[in-house]
């Protein structure tokens, strides 16, 4: 019998993993060229396609880091990223760079190189953008030219580093996750996690619908990168798409959001059966809390494939659970995986009893420690004796399964994307006719959270919705602007004058069995 082609495929492009790994040491010799050291930043402004795993490999292989930017960041976003992040190089998809002209000056103020992909058919076509817009412009090098003017890299580097993934905090400020380079045999020994957690195994087949510029479909992607026989890059989900992809590869891994799931549920029952999707053994969800009712309903469909972990950027891989487990212990996000320590604590750091609420505290022995990445203070701010935390407060039952309750920290999770209340409010009480403003998030079917915002509009100076998301349109992602509003003459306060959002938020989740 033939041995099955591997390789990597967006749309109607293959590539064959043969020239896969040519061009990424290529790139790699390409970033030394452009004086790229160890330990320095490369910065990808790319949607899903094969650059993204080109560029961050070859970062790795020469033990630089790969920054991943969320591509719908806005000029200001984006500049302080890379203000931030210092890059020596930047790379990004023609129609992406194009829209932020700011930043093109940022960059050439500051002597990053940029190196410009031009935007393929298929992510013209999911999202619509006209041909005129993925015109490369300015006097910058094409990544596909660039790179073949080089050798490949004779030797990789002796450590291995992770991407360095930026992910905002309480305050406006993102920070990006700076891990301590890996010895190639301990990196070795946290990919062995990895395949354990998403369900890698040599010739598997797998299937990524998440944007690779998130740390958790980035891991699942860079991991089974290694193990698939064939890896398919959707260049966005589409929930019909998805299945008929899984149908025409014959997929068996693949790692999604909730989101997703909600929106294949949505399809109609003719439509689900179309598809053979029997060739699916593994399907591994995270990101943001799955309802309890989602799962069980995808559960019924596709079988006792459905997994679930529980983790962050900072923390790894905290918990897991399986589809029995799923159904035996509704709303759990699983037990300690093996190499884990995770503890509830109470407000003074003293472990809670089984059953008792208390916030998250955590650590993966098989992950590198990291810093935030020109904030060391902030890194300290989570930390307690040794563990980490990112905010969230649940409880173990008497059988070690772990619930989610509430978050400490201020954080929406929408579609599986974190997003800071504090970054928006702080754009919001800058506008003309603000005085004060709260933005939480509220139950939303699709996305799991959606953002409100209650306004409170200074004395004489009426303004409505409409003017505020232009406003907000012009300064903040997308993503980040509140679906809902709502305006008053008087938010609640404490005794403290701090704003009692508790208060604006509780009634929207009387009804909800969850509360995150």
């Amino acid at each position: 019998m033939m041995e099955e082609n591997i390789f990597i495929k967006c749309g109607e492009r293959i590539l064959d993993m043969s020239v896969f790994h040519s061009r990424v040491l290529k790139v790699a010799s390409g970033y030394q060229s452009l004086a790229v050291r160890p330990g320095d930043a490369v910065a990808l402004f790319l949607r899903n396609d094969f650059c993204f795993f080109e560029a961050s490999y070859a970062a790795s292989a020469i033990g630089a880091y790969a920054v991943p930017i969320n591509w719908h960041c806005t000029h200001s976003e984006l500049c302080y990223l890379l203000e931030d992040a210092r890059p020596q190089v930047l790379v990004a998809h023609s129609d992406l760079i194009n829209r932020v002209p700011e930043a093109i000056q940022f960059a050439v103020r500051y002597k990053i190189h940029i190196l410009i992909v031009r935007t393929p058919i298929e992510l013209q076509q999911s999202y619509r953008i006209p041909e005129t817009d993925c015109v490369p412009q300015g006097r910058f090098s094409s990544w596909d030219d660039w790179l073949q003017q080089f050798d490949e890299l004779s030797s990789l580097h002796n450590e291995v580093i992770q991407s360095m993934f930026y992910t905002s905090g309480t305050t406006a400020a993102p920070k990006g996750v700076r891990r301590l380079p890996q010895p190639r045999a301990g990196a070795e020994i946290l990919g062995a996690v990895r395949d354990r957690i998403f369900g890698l195994k040599p010739g598997i087949r797998a299937l990524v619908p998440g944007p690779l510029y998130h740390s958790a479909p980035n891991s699942f992607s860079m991991r089974a990168l290694r193990q698939a026989s064939r890896l398919i890059l959707m260049p966005r989900f589409e929930a019909e798409a998805f299945l008929g992809l899984v149908q025409e590869h014959q997929i068996t891994n693949a790692f999604m959001v909730p989101t997703m799931l909600v929106r294949l549920l949505k399809l109609r029952h003719s439509v689900r059966q179309r598809y053979d999707i029997s060739s699916l053994q593994y399907v591994m969800i995270a990101a943001a809390p799955c309802p309890i009712e989602v799962k069980a309903a995808m559960i019924k469909w596709w079988g006792p494939i459905i997994h679930e972990f529980y983790g962050s950027t900072e923390l790894g891989y905290m918990t897991a659970c399986n589809s029995s487990e799923a159904l035996a212990k509704p709303g759990t996000v699983g037990r300690v995986v093996d190499g884990a320590t995770v503890k509830a604590l109470d407000a003074e750091g003293h472990e809670v009893v089984t059953g008792k609420t208390g916030e998250l505290y955590g650590r993966l022995k098989s992950f590198p420690d990291f810093t935030y990445n020109n904030k060391p203070e902030a890194r300290a701010e989570v930390d307690r004796d040794g563990l980490v935390t990112c905010g969230d407060v649940g409880y173990f039952d008497h059988d070690g399964y772990l619930f989610l309750c509430d978050r400490a920290r201020d954080m929406v999770i929408s579609g599986g994307v974190n997003i800071y209340p504090a970054e928006i409010e702080a754009v919001l009480v800058s506008m003309p006719g603000v005085s004060d403003c709260a933005v939480f998030g509220i139950p939303d079917e699709e996305f799991g959270e959606q953002l409100m915002a209650v306004i409170q509009p200074t004395a004489g100076n009426p303004i409505n919705e409409a003017e505020v998301s232009a406003y907000l349109r012009e300064r903040i992602s997308g993503y980040k602007i509140p679906r809902k509003f709502d305006f008053c003459v008087d938010l609640p306060r404490e005794d403290s004058g701090k704003i009692f959002k508790r208060r604006l938020r509780d009634p929207y989740w009387l009804d909800e069995r969850r509360k995150i």
